[in-house]
């Protein structure tokens, strides 16, 4: 069974190692706030000891989330839609239950979002493409693992990729960072 994403992108095998990027609608950056940045980890946490979740490498930017992930239960497409059912869900209630300086503008435009799909969803957080590409080779691996990694380097953000904080670099560079992964090398 394959999964259908926008563009043709396709996860065809559904035990294959992928490199995916999860984007928020219309580009806002929620993951400016840290809190939104940690329901992510644990979502991850979650998924790596509940259901089979294999995170090689991730990087979680201001409005988008770059990983290369395989399921080893061969479910991969299913894991993907329960991230991001869990996630938009518990990020919309901590909108509306915490302090949040932009709650109605954060809300307005999940909203308006969710009414422009034929979902019965109230509110629209992520969009529908994760862009999956199956990692093929190792120079592949590389190339994406690197692309990964840079990612906070390349707008600014950091001198060295393993000095951002919610990034899986410190990983591979000192064996620790702020959730465990699975190693690629």
């Amino acid at each position: 069974m394959s999964f259908e994403f926008a563009e043709g992108f396709k996860i065809r095998d559904q035990s294959a190692t992928h490199f995916l990027t999860f984007s928020i609608m219309g580009w806002i950056d929620i993951f400016s706030r840290r809190r939104y940045r940690d329901l992510i980890l644990e979502s991850f946490e979650f998924c790596r000891q509940h259901k089979g979740l294999k995170i090689g490498a991730y990087v979680i930017m201001s409005n988008h989330i770059h990983t290369i992930w395989t399921a080893s239960d061969n479910n991969l497409s299913d894991i993907i839609r329960d991230f991001k059912t869990f996630t938009s869900k518990a990020i919309t209630k901590s909108i509306e239950e915490e302090i949040e300086s932009r709650r109605n503008w954060l809300l307005y435009m999940f909203q308006f979002y969710a009414n422009r799909t034929n979902a019965n969803d109230k509110f629209k957080v992520w969009t529908g493409d994760n862009h999956p590409e199956e990692i093929h080779s190792e120079p592949f691996l590389r190339t994406k693992l690197n692309y990964t990694h840079e990612n906070p380097m390349r707008t600014g953000l950091v001198k060295e990729p393993s000095h951002y904080l919610y990034s899986s670099a410190s990983n591979y560079e000192t064996g620790k960072g702020l959730i465990e992964i699975d190693f690629l090398f």
